[in-house]
């Protein structure tokens, strides 16, 4: 019996350590895992500055977030946020499918900026598609969980458009609210690359909506180089770029 009770004693400080292994590690191990993952999905740098989550409630914030730019442009990174809140269900961590009960973003800071190759944050939506569609098609083996995401948002974001665009000028825009829902609901869940289309493609349109509601101080200008976009964020564009024709007309007559 003596030896029972050391054992469970044993076991009991064993576990002790485990869940505080897991507590001061599952901080680095997302930040290991997201400058990992993030550039095999954008093709670009990703930097994380560091990561606290709780291992037993799930909760915890990303803070110093920043996403570099492709080759061939001349802005420092094309997104940086200073925090993002996260909620994930402790457990899932270990089990094939990641339940993310929600992703906030808050006050992220992306640059637009336009070349003779199209746009920065154009082609990096491209790399994402590009790779989310060949795991689709299984032309890629991808060893990554999958993922569930209950609520994804982006609030008190702001879109600089880049000098260049400007011809030398260089003016912010509010980018509205994203807010994203039920995402990898299925078994299986999505992938890192299935996410960050979504979202990405997403933070796109938002950027194309703030470019068209603010047609009249970036006129035309701005407008030929969004034409630029690549991808599904060019169909985007295209249309808003109608929408905003016809609303600088119509403030003319």
């Amino acid at each position: 019996m003596k030896k029972m009770g050391l054992l469970i004693v044993v076991a009991g400080v064993a576990l002790i350590i485990v869940l505080a292994a897991a507590f001061f590690y599952l901080g680095p191990i997302v930040k290991a895992g997201v400058e990992k993952v993030g550039p095999m999905v954008t093709k670009v740098a990703v930097r994380l500055d560091g990561a606290n989550i709780s291992f037993f409630n799930g909760s915890g914030q990303l803070k110093g977030f920043v996403l570099a730019n492709p080759e061939g442009f001349k802005t420092p990174e094309a997104m940086k946020v200073g925090t993002i809140g996260i909620s994930v269900a402790p457990k899932s961590v270990l089990s094939p499918k990641v339940i993310v009960h929600s992703i906030r973003i808050e006050a992220p800071e992306i640059t637009y900026e336009a070349g003779f190759g199209g746009s920065n944050i154009g082609k990096i939506l491209e790399n994402i598609q590009s790779v989310a569609s060949q795991e689709k098609s299984g032309a890629t083996n991808s060893a990554s969980k999958g993922l569930q995401v209950d609520d994804f948002v982006i609030t008190g974001g702001k879109i600089n458009v880049s000098a260049t665009v400007l011809g030398g000028k260089s003016i912010t825009l509010a980018l509205p609210e994203i807010r994203l829902s039920n995402l990898g609901q299925s078994p299986q869940g999505i992938t890192p690359a299935e996410l960050s289309s979504q979202a990405f493609g997403a933070v796109v349109e938002a950027a194309a909506k703030a470019v068209a509601a603010n047609a009249a101080n970036l006129a035309k200008p701005v407008m030929d180089a969004a034409q630029n976009l690549g991808g599904e964020g060019k169909d985007r564009l295209k249309k808003i770029g109608s929408g905003v024709s016809d609303l600088l007309k119509a403030k003319k007559q």
